[in-house]
């Protein structure tokens, strides 16, 4: 498992609304740069050990990059930098200190499954995306 590729996206794979993040990504990640993988998988366990995230649980999307691992608000911005259109402005959110950002994506990570649903297990990648998936 140490053979991972350089930009990983951890997200909880029941959650309505982070699957929909998740395909949202793919459709502007336009040089292919994301691998995904549920929070649920093999392979985010051991992401999670390594990093010291286990307490984290399935309440933050986490973006590994270059073997550094960023939570909440700092990932999902470090993420949007990344993306094709306009989405890279939302970078500059970054100044506003961490504790404010994450405060607010807290709501959201707490009321997601209220909010917005839940499946009873992780979605199935389709076959055209299914290699932007670690298994």
């Amino acid at each position: 498992m140490d053979n991972l590729p350089s930009k990983i996206v951890l997200f909880d794979g029941v959650c309505n609304f982070c699957n929909s993040t998740i395909s949202f990504m793919i459709k502007r990640d336009k040089k292919k740069i994301f691998r995904y993988t549920p929070l649920q998988s093999k392979i985010a366990q051991h992401l999670l050990k390594k990093h010291n995230l286990l307490d984290e649980g399935i309440d933050s999307i986490i973006y590994i990059k270059n073997g550094e691992a960023f939570v909440k608000s700092s990932a999902a911005l470090l993420m949007c930098k990344q993306l094709s259109g306009l989405w890279p402005v939302f970078y500059s959110l970054i100044v506003i200190p961490r504790v404010i950002r994450d405060f607010f994506y807290d709501i959201i990570a707490r009321n997601r499954y209220r909010w917005f649903g839940k499946r009873d297990a992780c979605m199935v990648p389709t076959a055209e995306v299914k290699e932007l998936f670690l298994e």
